[in-house]
């Protein structure tokens, strides 16, 4: 069990969005990086292979291949530095860690595409309801 005063700090630290993504998604991550005086933001894309922690020391690992090399960055996800992070692919995997990627190359990388529930879909709740009423 967590410490009450713990607890307590995490929570108002902690982000207020809350980051909807799994392992195994292809996803972009936008970072803010601070150059002299000026902020820009900078994306990074790939496949998050790991997520570990809780709370405030929640992480996730996200690869990706540049110029043939593999690459892997570690983000907190309650850092002030992560701007917001778009899910681009689902992927369908059957492990929580997937470290077997860092071992195969070109195709073989490729993960299954996970289809998106009635509940996932925007608007398919409201349509669904209308094709059932046209039907009745």
């Amino acid at each position: 069990m967590k410490n009450r005063l713990m607890a307590l700090v995490e929570e108002q630290a902690a982000r207020k969005d809350k980051l909807k993504f799994d392992i195994g998604d292809t996803v972009e991550v936008y970072q803010r990086i601070l150059e002299g005086q000026k902020e820009r933001i900078q994306v990074f894309t790939g496949v998050v292979i790991a997520k570990r922690g809780e709370g405030m020391r929640e992480s996730f690992t996200v690869r990706r291949i540049v110029q043939g090399e593999g690459v892997e960055r570690i983000f907190p996800i309650n850092s002030p530095k992560i701007a917001k992070i778009e899910v681009k692919r689902t992927g369908r995997v059957r492990r929580a860690k997937l470290y077997f990627l860092r071992k195969r190359v070109g195709k073989a990388t490729r993960l299954r595409e996970r289809r998106k529930g009635l509940a996932e879909m925007p608007g398919a709740a409201a349509k669904a309801a209308a094709e059932q009423a046209a039907s009745s």
